[in-house]
């Protein structure tokens, strides 16, 4: 394929844990560019659960199905000027709200001003991942019955992590 032709694309965030969310946005984005790449943003003052090599394993088995899709992380640049330094042309992000899409746009325009070669593309997930994010997933983690509470949104290798990491922090408790 000409080069001249090829469609790469960044996805980014934290996949800490990934959820049904960042898989669907996946699954939308990756038949839209030849390569999809899903990166990690490694930001060393954010407290993590899971470590980087972690997060690569359940994304990796997340998107076994997509040929297209190879993870990555990248840490101490912007999120524009690492997809220019892997010669994508489009950065893919989620609009769950109306918030989002105003931090969002002006994203996309502070993007511009640095990489205008770049495109943002926008994507909305369904009102069932709409209101998921890694963090709240975390939160519900604990109480009575949450094992089947989480189960609704992560994929099946996130969950089966997060129930063996809780398997592993009881025996050592």
């Amino acid at each position: 394929m000409n080069k001249t032709n090829f469609r790469r694309a960044v996805y980014a965030g934290s996949f800490d844990p990934p959820t049904k969310g960042h898989l669907w946005m996946i699954r939308e984005a990756q038949p839209l560019f030849d390569e999809l790449i899903v990166a990690i943003g490694i930001n060393p003052e954010k407290q993590t659960t899971y470590t980087i090599d972690e997060r690569k394993e359940m994304l990796r088995a997340i998107t076994a199905d997509f040929p297209n899709v190879k993870i990555d992380s990248f840490q101490n640049q912007y999120l524009v000027n690492y997809a220019s330094s892997i010669g994508a042309d489009f950065i893919i992000r989620g609009i769950r709200t109306a918030f989002d899409y105003e931090y969002e746009r002006s994203m996309r325009h502070i993007n511009y001003d640095l990489q205008p070669e770049i495109s943002t593309v926008f994507l909305m997930p369904p009102r069932e991942y709409a209101e998921v994010s890694s963090t709240m997933v975390k939160g519900l983690v604990g109480p009575h019955n949450w094992p089947e509470i989480i189960r609704r949104y992560v994929p099946d290798a996130v969950y089966k992590k997060i129930m063996q990491d809780q398997l592993h922090n009881q025996t050592n408790d």
